[in-house]
């Protein structure tokens, strides 16, 4: 018995070394307020803190990131009569004789139906032969069938229709409920119709863009842009590829958080206020609302701005601070928009170490106790 009591009081007094031993190197998120302004203080490591105002807000907000050039808000809109290669047609011809060159024994009309219009621009007719069908409209292409047939038939009527538009669709791919190729016709001359014509955008409003393609050129808008903006509604022009897609940046959130997590921009223009609230908010137990930290490389244009002025070449590591306890830091942080790839960094109080300090004296005083109940 008296064995045993000496085995537990010896890994008592261990168990107390070793707590001991890790109140010395308490664990904690990351580096503190202190630390990230000291760091920022030594020359070498390359780092501008900058405290965040409304003033540096606006230096900072970044530079629209979809762009929609003339080359696409210039085009007019496509007239969706006019025969591309590809294209079907068909032809009906009547001829005012009994036994004409194309219409059966006993009948005055022929029809010359799924003419398909090939790569060339041409189509075939009987007794006319090759005949350029693509950059006219039916009724031009009438006029000419008519005039070649005249010399073969008295008076021959005709009559020319474009069945299919297979010469002129558009490919719509990713966040809308039906993707596929769909043909340009009178409906569907621009991109808001056919993206209803796709069965409309599935994607989350307010972080759909729309990308299109168009003969080695790319332009980007908002879908809300598009809604607000009748000017960026472009007329679609024949092999366009549009593609709906999610925005596609993110910002890390570290620290002081409940959510230390990559996460994706759930909006337009996220704030820092914004960010904080969606990483998961500050931890109420542990967070620093002094001591809020945006890491970004900035470009050197920008970081001179910020600065002051000054000859700063490349990317410039950036640690803007925001202090969430004085009014004019709420107000900054609202105005401070996050951008792709930044690290938000919530910093511990210090307080937070001590109270972890305080809960392992207490858990050793305890076990002290008990080393001393067990030696007697």
């Amino acid at each position: 018995m008296q064995g045993t009591r000496i085995a537990l009081a010896t890994a008592a007094r261990m168990l107390v070394a070793a707590v001991t031993l890790a109140a010395c190197t308490l664990p904690r998120s990351g580096p503190t307020a202190s630390d990230i302004i000291r760091g920022s203080n030594q020359s070498e490591l390359g780092i501008h803190l900058v405290d965040v105002t409304p003033q540096i807000a606006a230096i900072t907000r970044p530079i629209e990131t979809t762009t929609i050039s003339s080359a696409f808000t210039g085009a007019g809109v496509l007239s969706p009569e006019t025969i591309r290669a590809g294209d079907t047609i068909s032809v009906r011809v009547w001829e005012n004789v009994d036994n004409g060159i194309l219409a059966g024994v006993g009948q005055r009309a022929a029809n010359l139906e799924a003419l398909r219009v090939g790569q060339s621009g041409d189509i075939f007719v009987p007794y006319v032969g090759e005949v350029r069908a693509s950059g006219k409209t039916p009724d031009e292409l009438r006029q000419d069938i008519a005039a070649k047939l005249a010399s073969q038939t008295p008076d021959p009527q005709v009559e020319v229709a474009r069945v299919a538009g297979d010469g002129a669709t558009v490919s719509v791919m990713g966040g809308v409920r039906n993707p596929g190729i769909f043909p340009i016709d009178t409906s569907t001359r621009r991109i808001s119709a056919m993206l209803a014509k796709a069965g409309g955008v599935s994607t989350v409003p307010d972080v759909a863009q729309i990308r299109v393609e168009r003969g080695g050129n790319i332009g980007k808008i908002w879908l809300q842009d598009l809604y607000d903006n009748p000017a960026l509604d472009i007329a679609l022009r024949p092999n366009d590829q549009i593609v709906v897609e999610e925005d596609r940046r993110s910002f890390t959130a570290l620290g002081a958080t409940s959510g230390q997590a990559r996460v994706a921009f759930n909006k337009r223009d996220m704030s820092a206020l914004e960010a904080i609230a969606t990483s998961g908010g500050l931890d109420f137990r542990t967070a620093d609302p002094t001591g809020i930290f945006v890491f970004r490389d900035e470009t050197a244009d920008v970081a001179n701005r910020v600065v002051g002025g000054g000859n700063l070449v490349g990317p410039q590591r950036m640690a803007y601070l925001i202090d969430l306890t004085q009014p004019e830091g709420v107000f900054a942080a609202r105005d401070f928009v996050i951008q792709d790839e930044d690290t938000v960094y919530i910093t511990e109080a210090p307080l937070a170490s001590w109270s972890r300090v305080i809960a392992i004296a207490t858990a050793t005083a305890s076990l002290g106790r008990t080393v001393d109940v067990l030696t007697d």
